[in-house]
């Protein structure tokens, strides 16, 4: 799935499109920016993990390690932290897609890895780090 697909960009229909929550979490992205980016490192440096991911949700989700509480911050999203580890663990990636998913990770000290968490389901994207 493309980023344009996910921020509903690119809509041709006449009827006035309500604005997709994810508009609002690449505002939070960019707001947030250096905190990820800072956990990212320390997650790559500890050794945790060479694959940080990051989880965006707007409701209760027990995954990863709360960075960014969207109710302390007053905001739309929760950031937590976690790792391509973790989710091997918790069966969110299956085993044998693992090899898949490392693939296709991008270079985490370029761009967060987010695994964005909404009614419709869920999805992983790849959000550049401000420079």
């Amino acid at each position: 799935m493309q980023p344009e697909e996910l921020l509903n960009e690119g809509n041709d229909s006449q009827k006035p499109a309500k604005e997709s929550p994810l508009l609002s979490l690449e505002r939070e992205l960019k707001l947030f920016n250096e905190s990820i980016r800072e956990v990212a490192v320390e997650i790559m440096m500890e050794g945790l993990s060479s694959y940080p991911i990051f989880i965006a949700h707007q409701h209760e989700l027990k995954l990863g390690e709360v960075i960014l509480d969207r109710n302390d911050l007053n905001s739309e999203w929760s950031i937590h932290a976690s790792t391509l580890e973790e989710f091997g663990e918790r069966s969110v990636i299956k085993p044998e897609l693992k090899d898949r998913f490392i693939n296709t990770y991008k270079n985490p000290n370029d761009f967060m890895c987010v695994f964005v968490v909404v009614p419709e389901g869920a999805n992983f994207v790849y959000f550049p780090y401000a420079k």
